[in-house]
């Protein structure tokens, strides 16, 4: 028999059950005897069975399928986040789906409306901004979002960060007490939430001690800016100490000015990252650096989205996770620090 041509029923018939009794064994939490479940499983394979996932959506309404939206996956953190993402969703009985996205607009728009054609359960958008009208558009279909590293002004989305704007205060405290005088910052995408907040709480924590950044690049999240961001940054007056918004653009940054500028770190200048990805503990990098700590990331947000899709909390929740400074060699050790 075709595999395209095989139906519950077919199973049910070869099994000697319900078809109602298939359709319990294959949809997660239903609920059905262990023979039942072995004599269903053995027809199905025999037939070459497998459920329509999506036809089971348009009758249950439910498809058990979550929507992952990604902005870029460059970046070390992101592929690792993804991954606890789509684990722990799938512990929880879901499929997920990862659709790719830039910030512009009119793709993001597209996609979330691709997205909504799969009869989604809900949306995590990862690395990506969405509009007000985007979240009326899926509020009227009936599925919740959640941002994962974004927030936005406003209650129309819920979101999990870090607390970037201490983790920036937390950078500044780190380099004053070292005895650093001219820190510069190199920033990300001055879009995004997180670079916003990052550079906020860091020039908080310089002013606090009397202190101006003393020159800023613009990396954009990105290597290649962050290389050029460096060398002019260097070229006249050069800092002694430089906080890079995230781990991606500090890692280029620390072998800029090591290959290309001849400087030692930390003896010349010191380095500070966010995010702890794993290139961060290589010892080609050492990199002192603000940890986002995905794991709880990552289960607020499931949290957050499975309350809203069986509605047992439909408010929208604005979670921030603490970022602590891990310390390598990268920066200059304060009296009273260890690595």
């Amino acid at each position: 028999m075709a595999n395209d041509k095989v139906t519950s029923t077919d199973v049910a018939k070869r099994a000697g059950v319900s078809q109602s009794a298939v359709s319990r064994v294959f949809t997660p939490g239903g609920s059905a005897s262990k023979k039942t479940i072995e004599k269903v499983k053995k027809a199905a394979e025999e037939l070459g069975y497998r459920p329509n996932v999506l036809a089971r959506a348009m009758v249950s309404g439910k498809s058990r399928v979550i929507g992952l939206v990604v902005a870029y996956l460059n970046n070390q953190f992101y592929p690792d986040a993804l991954e606890k993402l789509s684990n722990q969703l799938q512990e929880q009985g879901y499929h997920v789906l990862i659709f790719m996205a830039n910030n512009s607009d009119s793709v993001i728009e597209e996609v979330i409306e691709e997205i909504l054609d799969y009869q989604v359960d809900g949306i995590i958008a990862a690395s990506v901004d969405l509009s007000s009208e985007l979240a009326a558009r899926c509020r009227s279909v009936g599925v919740p979002i959640v941002l994962f590293n974004r927030s936005q002004q406003g209650d129309d989305f819920s979101s999990v960060t870090s607390d970037n704007f201490s983790g920036g205060i937390a950078a500044a405290e780190f380099l004053v007490a070292g005895g650093h005088k001219k820190i510069s910052y190199i920033a990300g995408l001055d879009c995004t939430s997180t670079q916003r907040d990052r550079e906020i709480g860091f020039r908080a924590g310089l002013q606090q001690a009397g202190i101006d950044v003393h020159s800023r690049g613009d990396g954009m999240f990105d290597m290649d800016k962050a290389r050029e961001a460096t060398r002019a940054m260097f070229k006249n007056d050069p800092p002694d100490a430089v906080f890079v918004a995230n781990d991606h653009m500090a890692l280029a940054v620390m072998d800029t000015i090591r290959f290309e500028l001849g400087l030692r770190i930390p003896e010349d200048v010191s380095v500070i990252g966010f995010d702890d990805v794993p290139a961060a503990s290589w010892p080609a990098y050492n990199l002192t650096t603000l940890a986002q700590r995905a794991d709880i990331m990552v289960s607020e947000t499931v949290r957050i989205l499975l309350q809203q899709i069986s509605h047992e909390n439909d408010a929208p929740q604005k979670v921030a996770i603490g970022s602590p400074l891990i310390v390598r060699g990268s920066a200059r050790l304060p009296k009273g620090y260890t690595s």
